[in-house]
């Protein structure tokens, strides 16, 4: 397989990932000088036929990373520009040190990525959705998602917007001192009451204001006055709890 060419033209150098029907691949495009490298998603028999019905339907404004697609004898061949970064789940973890400045600044990013999907098949959103192919460079301080297109069944615009819940609680995740604008939009994230992306994305432009004033404001108490807030606000929220219940 590394030494595989797919249509005279891409020289695959490393397979990143297989299923029954399905390879993800990265290639050499030979007849590009400046930016060669490029990503490749391989689909045969019943796949074959679905992808090439979803992919057939993208436009080039909705996804700049497209390049295309063929067919290689049985095979369907999409095509995609590759991205740098490292998997999300490597660089928002438990016990990591983030300010809450970037995690608002990353939150946002990761949203308005999975607003720009909001076009596409649902298919193929959700898919670089997926943790492996959201990518974060900390040196440049932005998000981008790889196209490793992997069969999935069954998705709505609804799961779209539930996993890129998911995906946002990594990076504003529940900790000691997180106050109640943000725990209240990560209540929201947990009732899973969007029915769109573009629903999440408005209710989180709301709430990432919220959030900012409220750290803010806390930042300019002494400590004592910081830790009477996380104290009164820890009870709130207990006395809600017992409510609910």
């Amino acid at each position: 397989m590394s030494t595989m060419l797919i249509r005279e033209r891409y020289k695959v150098v490393r397979v990143l990932y297989t299923e029954p029907d399905y390879a993800f691949v990265e290639a050499v495009d030979i007849q590009e000088r400046e930016t060669p490298t490029r990503l490749l998603n391989l689909y045969e028999e019943e796949l074959l036929h679905r992808y090439g019905k979803l992919c057939a339907g993208i436009r080039r404004e909705d996804c700049p990373a497209f390049q295309g697609m063929f067919l290689n004898g049985e095979t369907l061949v999409t095509v995609f520009t590759p991205c740098a970064g490292t998997e999300i789940d490597q660089v928002f973890y438990r016990g990591d040190r983030w300010s809450w400045q970037d995690r608002l600044h990353y939150a946002g990013l990761l949203l308005h990525r999975a607003l720009e999907l909001a076009n596409l098949p649902p298919e193929l959103s959700c898919a670089a959705m997926l943790s492996e192919n959201v990518l974060v460079d900390t040196n440049k301080k932005d998000i981008r998602l790889r196209y490793m297109v992997r069969p999935m069944e069954g998705m709505t615009p609804r799961e779209l917007a539930l996993l890129a819940g998911d995906q946002v609680k990594k990076i504003l995740p529940r900790q000691s001192t997180t106050l109640e604008a943000q725990l209240d939009f990560l209540e929201e994230l947990d009732r899973g009451t969007f029915g769109s992306i573009v629903g999440l994305y408005a209710c989180w432009r709301e709430a990432e204001e919220n959030i900012r004033a409220e750290r803010e404001a806390f930042a300019k108490k002494n400590f004592i006055g910081r830790g009477l807030a996380l104290l009164r606000l820890r009870l709130k929220r207990l006395r809600k709890q017992r409510i609910r219940r």
